[in-house]
């Protein structure tokens, strides 16, 4: 078949199809929406092998091509997975000419991953972000110059460092003149790509079309030979012409039934291979050059074949329809061609084809070390220790998952168990610092049988523990991480410590009592260490009420911000950051919140210098949630939506679906319902909820929330209660969260008629409290509960009781909450001059906010009580921006110029210039100049503002 057949003359039944990929070109230029859809710009095209999907890609191209656009491509191929950013320099090579002009670290950590900066030092490990960020402004730079489409074939086969820089860019396409199409088997969707996505599914072909494009074959088949193409095809187009003319060659095969048992994808190598056969010698070698090198360069392939072929020896191989040649490149018509090639070599024949591409790549390193791994069968340690070195240059451009694919592989390669242990070990240290959760756990696991030396077990015990960590299979993670600090408590209390802080995240979100009892036992067993961060988290987060006390001292004893003592200047500043992270999830468990914010904040700025994406992810959440709570809404929702953002590329599902909760009660609280029970839905999807007591009580409130806010109570009633079980003695559904809901529940069960059944809650959480020492935060929420339970006197006293602690200030929303039940309950007793300070108090909170909802119900009881309202509180107009714009205007009011607010939130220039020519009208301006009066003063300093 010749290439042409692939034109648009020849597609048939895709006219659906056709039209998405027009919408998704024309898309460059029209006006987005606002707020942007999944993945603005991007398509993700999945189906079956031989189903279309290149054929589609290549007509997305043409249609672009017409329309004036320029059209970027990269194809992944096996070969190259494990190499690191094989992919992007394949896409991006048209346009590196461009790169001179990008801002200089980005320019340098770009370069430097493709091995192109001659001023790179030998140790210089490229950043993730900026090399992520450089490829995103060499892009928008291009497009600067006529809108581009990227075409990216066969995601499924790209190298994760290639998949990594791709997804940051998808999410970052918005105001940007650039598509991107993206066809992936569908069963291998890359995962940086599985949320959040448009996707179109190419499915086989009805029977009518089928039959056209049959029809339109130079050698259609007829009678019984037509029913068993369409039978064995099953509408696959690559089976229905390959299979055509495997009868044409052989009419005699339409009426045997030889191949039926075989599954579609080895009937096509098969038939693939049917023509091999009648290939000269030196063409098959040639072929198989090619298919083992899977590379499109010409001259690597002759320079292989030495002696024994030439240039003229290739055109049986173009006359047979296998491959094409163009501009000293060679491409085949299918990978499935490629895989019959290799497939259908002796073994022989494929070692000395890896050993000849070896010889002739001395040259370039990282090829010829995985292609003397190829040639080799069983184990050789000389070809383990190339693919080693082969990891720590991949690791010194900042390549982490290329060098965990080549330690992975080296790992398989070593003789000594002892080394193939350790090197599996740094294969999950490189796939944790990519930001691969899953694979880390793959990896870990893998070195459980295959040594007994307790330090490696340890480490991988260590690594397995924190991939599930951050997913939800909190139980597998313990399993983990328990053990190792069991067995560490006395020959290294260190160790020890640090498994059961990373031991206590999973054991909150999970919220099983086990857990939380085992790792305080342990807990008690570790002798005092010059540094007790991990201790200070353990107590706090698996009893904040219990371990109160013990908490706080240790918490206010240090200055959490200064490097540790007795430690090497690196060494020092990663403890540090562990410290800020552990101590800050602590701080605000125990509701320490104003602490919490600067500790996690602290540790935020750190990370978002360094390459662990993962981490920010996580610590971005618990800063959110701080920030919520002490009612910076507007802030909040910035760094929920950069959390997101982070881990829905690095694979953390427990932060994935939980910024989004919290980020959706904020929506519900401020109003806007629809919206935030779409968000709790998509957050939640496929998410075990009972397996996450933490995260269900957090959907439960957020719906509940939703439902106040539009007054049904009863809806409400039936979310809230559902924080708490329906034992006789009811208790917290989760163990921290629960308890603050308590005022909540008892709002809407009193105005629905179940006082009774919440009474019986509100005693029994006092009962439950009453072994620890609680925080003013959690008494302000039982007093408020106890008023609301009340007459005559006693809610009097109980409403102040619940005002009577200043701290409870720093809960802003929680405060006014009190403050207007308190004023609707004197207003009904005709005290309502004693009513309006605190409904003008409340007031002025809801509007600070932005709590639309409860801002009308204050109002509302303001007028009962004979004043007319006027609005205390600044119109907030931060709330009319999305977090993004309200980060970049705040840089911009700043000074900054679009490219140094792009650095800054890893942005390309152009759309941070996109993003304030829409804030303008929102802010009632007319220019960059007067950002600075329209916006109110922030309440933290412009270098606390949260990034990725």
């Amino acid at each position: 078949m010749s290439p042409s057949r692939f034109g648009a003359e020849w597609i048939v039944g895709r006219d659906r199809e056709l039209a998405l990929l027009a919408d998704l070109v024309n898309e460059v230029t029209a006006e987005p929406a606002d707020p942007p859809g999944p993945l603005p710009g991007v398509l993700v095209v999945t189906g079956g092998p031989g189903g279309g999907k290149s054929v589609l890609l290549d007509a997305a191209g043409r249609t672009a091509l017409g329309a004036g656009m320029r059209v970027l491509r990269c194809r992944g191929c096996e070969g190259e997975s494990g190499l690191p950013f094989a992919g992007l320099h394949q896409l991006l090579r048209p346009v590196l000419d461009l790169a001179s002009e990008l801002p200089v670290r980005q320019r340098a950590a770009l370069l430097g991953v493709f091995g192109l900066d001659p001023e790179q030092a030998q140790d210089t490990v490229p950043d993730p972000l900026l090399t992520s960020l450089g490829a995103l402004t060499l892009l928008s730079d291009a497009a600067s110059r006529g809108p581009l489409l990227l075409v990216i074939d066969d995601a499924h086969w790209l190298d994760v460092g290639t998949l990594d820089v791709l997804a940051f860019v998808a999410r970052r396409l918005e105001g940007e003149p650039v598509a991107m199409v993206l066809a992936a088997r569908d069963n291998a969707v890359p995962r940086q790509f599985a949320r959040e996505r448009r996707q179109l599914t190419v499915e086989p072909l009805a029977p009518a079309a089928a039959g056209r494009l049959l029809d339109l074959q130079p050698e259609p088949p007829v009678g019984r030979a037509r029913s068993r193409v369409l039978e064995q095809a099953a509408g696959v187009p690559l089976a229905l012409v390959e299979l055509t003319r495997a009868i044409s060659r052989d009419p005699a095969a339409g009426q045997d039934g030889a191949t039926d048992a075989l599954p579609l994808t080895d009937r096509l190598e098969a038939i693939f291979a049917a023509d091999l056969p009648e290939l000269p010698a030196p063409t098959r070698r040639l072929l198989l050059l090619a298919a083992a090198a899977e590379t499109a360069e010409l001259p690597v392939i002759l320079s292989a074949a030495g002696d024994t072929a030439a240039p003229v020896d290739w055109r049986p191989a173009e006359l047979a329809g296998l491959v094409r040649i163009d501009d000293g490149r060679l491409h085949f018509r299918h990978p499935l061609i490629r895989s019959a090639v290799y497939q259908s070599a002796s073994y022989a024949e494929r070692h000395a084809a890896h050993t000849a591409l070896a010889d002739v790549l001395a040259g370039d390193p990282d090829q010829r070390a995985w292609h003397r791994a190829a040639a080799v069968s069983g184990v050789d340690e000389e070809a383990a220790q190339g693919l080693e070195d082969s990891a720590q240059r991949a690791q010194r451009r900042g390549g982490y998952a290329g060098a965990a694919t080549a330690l992975e592989r080296a790992a398989r390669l070593s003789p000594d168990p002892d080394v193939r242990s350790r090197r599996l070990v740094r294969a999950a240290t490189m796939a944790m610092y990519a930001g691969h959760p899953r694979w880390v756990s793959e990896l870990a696991m893998r070195v459980l049988t295959l040594t007994d030396d307790p330090d490696v077990l340890a480490e991988a015990s260590l690594r397995a523990g924190w991939a599930l960590a951050v997913t939800t299979r909190f139980e597998d993670a313990l399993g983990f991480l328990l053990p190792v600090a069991e067995a560490a408590v006395e020959t290294d209390p260190v160790l020890a410590l640090d498994a059961l802080g990373t031991a206590t995240t999973p054991a909150y979100h999970s919220g099983d009592p086990a857990f939380r009892e085992r790792i305080q036992r342990i807990t008690e067993r570790v002798p005092p260490q010059d540094d007790e961060g991990g201790r200070v988290w353990a107590l706090a987060g698996c009893d904040p009420v219990g371990n109160r006390e013990q908490a706080l001292a240790l918490l206010s004893g240090t200055d959490w911000t200064e490097d540790p003592p007795g430690l090497l200047p690196g060494a020092a500043q990663d403890q540090r950051l562990s410290r800020l992270v552990v101590v800050g999830a602590a701080a605000w468990v125990l509701d320490e919140t104003a602490e919490a914010v600067r500790l996690l904040g602290a540790a935020l700025d750190h990370l978002r210098r360094s390459p662990t994406a993962g981490a920010n992810a996580t610590v971005a959440n618990a800063l959110g949630l701080a920030l919520y709570e002490s009612g910076s809404w507007t802030q909040a929702r910035t760094v929920f939506d950069e959390s997101y953002r982070t881990a829905a590329e690095a694979g953390l599902e427990i932060v994935a679906a939980g910024s989004p909760v919290t980020g959706a009660t904020i929506l519900a609280l401020r109003g806007d319902t629809e919206a935030a029970r779409a968000a709790v839905q998509r957050a939640v999807h496929g998410i075990d909820l009972p397996n996450s007591r933490s995260l269900q009580v957090r959907t439960h409130y957020a719906l509940g929330a939703a439902a106040l806010a539009e007054g049904d109570h009863a809806a409400a009633y039936t979310r809230f209660r559902a924080v708490y079980t329906q034992d006789a003695e009811p208790g917290p559904v989760h163990f921290h969260a629960s308890d603050y809901y308590l005022a909540d529940l008892t709002a809407v069960a009193v105005r629905t008629g179940r006082a009774d059944e919440v009474r019986r809650i509100v005693d029994a959480t006092r009962r439950r409290l009453a072994a620890g020492v609680i925080s003013a935060r959690l008494d302000a929420v039982l007093h408020r509960a106890d008023a609301l339970l009340s007459e005559g006197d006693e809610a009097e006293e109980h409403f102040t009781a619940a005002l009577a602690d200043p701290a409870g200030e720093q809960w802003l929303f929680e405060r006014a909450l009190v403050r207007l039940d308190f004023a609707e309950w004197l207003r009904r007793r005709r005290r309502s001059m004693e009513a309006r300070p605190q409904l003008a108090a409340a007031l002025d909170a809801f509007e600070r906010v932005g709590a639309r909802p409860w801002t009308e119900r204050a109002r509302a009881e303001l007028r009962a009580a004979g004043v007319t309202p006027s609005s205390s509180a600044p119109r907030d107009v931060l709330a009319e921006l999305t977090p993004q714009q309200l980060q970049i205007a705040r840089l911009a009011a700043a000074g900054l110029t679009n490219r140094e607010i792009g650095e800054r939130i890893f942005l390309s220039p152009r759309t941070v210039g996109f993003h304030l020519y829409r804030i303008f009208p929102k802010l009632g301006i007319t220019g960059r100049a007067q950002l600075r009066d329209a916006l109110p003063e922030p309440s933290e300093s412009l270098d606390r503002t949260p990034g990725p």
